[in-house]
């Protein structure tokens, strides 16, 4: 793995608002509370900053980047997705490697949170508590597809306008999971627990046809039961 200086991860992480990503060396992976069924060790120890659960951070630089034919690092070479991964995201005057460097911690932490619980890495994909995710599994680590397909049906908690209608499964399994799906009128068509919920319960969710707004709190992310 290429290493950058403690300088140029300030400046990388000021040019890419990448500011939530893992350090070289943690192997804490995921810093978001994973489901409560996991057998790993709370990776919530270490609380994530607000950043840290914004999907935006996927988003190029929007200043000037380096041109791809100036993608090429201070000693050996990229490979060809390594080069994909990185055009259009290295701000001019820094150091490819050092870009690059995140999309790999990225896999790391999804790798490693993958490896305790699947659920836990998948939600962490959805909210955005792995910045840079996605493309770092599309280019970098391809074998972590599984995780982003699942990532990619699913929705965090929160207000979600006009929701595909189903069954929807919550990825945690705290006791303070509420949720509701209104109707254009504002009336509740359906909401849940429909009785309390006891620690290690499974949590389901089933979205009426018509839904203009669900609402959860306190269920992390959703994806299709």
């Amino acid at each position: 793995m290429y290493r950058r200086s403690a300088a140029a991860a300030v400046l990388l992480t000021a040019a890419l608002t990448l500011t939530a990503c893992s350090s070289g060396g943690d192997d804490s992976g995921v810093k978001a509370k994973p489901p409560a069924s996991s057998a790993a060790p709370d990776p919530a120890d270490t609380p994530a900053t607000p950043a840290a659960a914004d999907p935006a951070a996927d988003a190029k630089p929007t200043g000037p980047v380096l041109p791809d034919a100036k993608l090429t690092p201070k000693t050996g070479s990229f490979t060809e997705q390594e080069k994909k991964y990185l055009s259009g995201r290295v701000p001019e005057k820094m150091d490819p490697a050092a870009v690059l460097q995140t999309g790999q911690e990225a896999c790391q932490r999804v790798a490693r949170t993958a490896k305790r619980d699947k659920d836990a890495a998948t939600g962490a994909v959805i909210t955005g508590e792995i910045p840079g995710a996605k493309d770092a599994i599309t280019y970098l680590c391809p074998d972590q597809k599984p995780v982003l397909a699942a990532a990619e049906k699913g929705f965090a908690e929160g207000p979600r306008k006009s929701p595909a209608a189903g069954s929807y499964r919550a990825l945690t399994q705290a006791v303070n999971c509420t949720w509701d799906a209104k109707g254009k009128d504002g009336s509740v068509l359906a909401s849940g627990p429909e009785a309390p919920l006891k620690a290690g319960d499974k949590i389901t969710a089933t979205i009426p046809a018509g839904t203009a707004e669900f609402n959860s709190s306190g269920c992390y992310a959703w994806i299709p039961a």
